[in-house]
């Protein structure tokens, strides 16, 4: 009989494997406001610290956020 011994990819295991990713030198802003509908979503900015804050579009989940964040700060920076 076979066993999978995988971990599932919990929200907190996605949000720490993010975090460990991010350069500890880059800032990290989250937020949970209300969007246009007024229902409560997150969204993230990810960046150099002195760098103006580009944030993601709202999310259902922080670490859906955060990673758009992420992704799209280190697009075209090749030591990222």
């Amino acid at each position: 009989m076979s066993h999978n011994y995988a971990m599932p990819l919990t929200p907190e295991r996605r949000l720490a494997r993010l975090l460990g990713r991010i350069p500890a030198d880059w800032a990290i802003r989250i937020e949970k406001v209300a969007d246009a509908g007024a229902v409560l979503r997150w969204r993230a900015a990810v960046g150099l610290p002195d760098a103006v804050p580009q944030w993601s579009a709202f999310h259902d989940t922080m670490p859906d956020a955060l990673e758009a964040a992420w992704k799209a700060a280190r697009v075209g920076r090749s030591d990222a």
